[in-house]
């Protein structure tokens, strides 16, 4: 009993470790699609490729073909005629570094969940979890085509609503797993009350919220207009006219950029009120030590992405501080995730862990 109970606690770590790396990698590959946008690098490579796309171009003829491709797109015509080839070298790797990280990401992911299914040591409830990831994971690939798509033959630049589909569900994958590994975490359930729980949650959401508004803000270039706070267009609630000028009204929610801007200001100081009183709550209800600590760093991080919001768009979104905003972006929403799930967790976990018991012979 005491080697299966080694064996066991040595999958249990082999498991974490590579739900954490896969999380990792993800984080990287959201701020490299990021840097993609900031340089305009996204529709440099005008095909889907999804196994012979691995490699870049090796030889001048190769480089030449490509840019041919990028020079029938309305982007290039549009926006960079006369763009030499060493320029667009420079936008080709970063739309290749973003595509290739998406590969390793899902080999990485897909190789030890084999092993471990092979293996046969994961437990139901895991497993259910683990293929329902990976399914979301095949489908951002296909996601992501559909979003370069959009702006190969009309616009100069990918649809916002495919933008921020796109990091959405990158996002929503990226929670899962976070999630998966908070779940498979052995501790005390929390006896919270309901209203703590749906503070938690709500936080949650608020940030999905606003990740997606972010999105649509990157999508518009909504960030390099309104370079004022407080106030935005004057004002620090702007004229009906100006929000909603748009017909069918609902247009100007995702289409408008002052409203998608406007939008994204208001989630962000709702998002600090909720997470400031969601700190009020906890202290006092007297939560344990680490709900207090979770609510107080969520906090923190709230304010740190409202101070560099309002940096980047003070200074027009430069690169740096655009992806330092991101980063933070996906550090808020793991310690919502973290936090929530806490709150809401309220079975006992199974003694045997994460893993089925593996016999001697196995």
């Amino acid at each position: 009993m005491a080697a299966m109970t080694t064996n066991q606690i040595r999958q249990d770590r082999l498991v974490r470790a590579w739900l954490g790396l896969v999380a990792a990698l993800i984080t990287i590959m959201v701020l490299v699609g990021g840097a993609t946008r900031l340089t305009e690098s996204g529709l440099s490579i005008v095909e889907w490729k999804p196994v012979t796309g691995v490699l870049p171009p090796l030889n001048q003829e190769q480089w030449t073909t490509a840019f041919e491709g990028y020079r029938t797109i309305p982007q290039y015509r549009q926006l960079n005629a006369g763009m030499s080839l060493d320029e667009f070298k420079t936008i080709f790797w970063w739309e290749w570094s973003h595509r290739l990280l998406g590969r390793a990401t899902g080999v990485a992911y897909l190789l030890p969940f084999l092993w471990f299914l092979w293996r046969g040591v994961l437990a139901t409830e895991v497993r259910r979890r683990l293929w329902l990831i990976f399914g979301l994971g095949a489908l951002q690939g296909a996601v992501g085509w559909w979003m370069v798509a959009s702006g190969l033959s009309q616009r100069v630049e990918v649809s916002q609503y495919r933008l921020a589909t796109h990091l959405l569900l990158a996002l929503v994958i990226f929670a899962s797993i976070v999630w998966t590994l908070r779940r498979i975490a052995v501790r005390t359930p929390s006896d919270a009350s309901p209203r703590l729980r749906l503070s938690a949650i709500s936080l949650l959401a608020l940030t999905f919220v606003q990740i997606y508004l972010g999105a649509l803000v990157a999508g518009l270039r909504a960030g390099k207009i309104y370079n004022t706070w407080p106030d935005i267009d004057g004002a620090f609630i702007p004229s009906a006219a100006r929000l909603f000028f748009e017909t069918p009204w609902w247009r100007n929610l995702f289409e408008n950029t002052l409203t998608v801007q406007f939008e994204h200001r208001m989630v962000a100081y709702a998002l600090l009120i909720v997470a400031a009183l969601h700190v009020v709550e906890v202290v006092r209800a007297r939560a344990g030590r680490s709900t207090v600590n979770g609510a107080l760093w969520l906090l923190g991080a709230v304010i740190l992405q409202a101070t560099l919001g309002i940096l980047t768009l003070l200074n027009q979104v430069p690169i740096d501080l655009a992806l330092a905003h991101q980063a933070t972006a996906i550090a808020v929403l793991t310690l919502a995730v973290l936090q929530a799930e806490r709150l809401v967790h309220r079975v006992e976990p199974a003694p045997r862990g994460i893993v089925r018991p593996v016999t001697q012979g196995s």
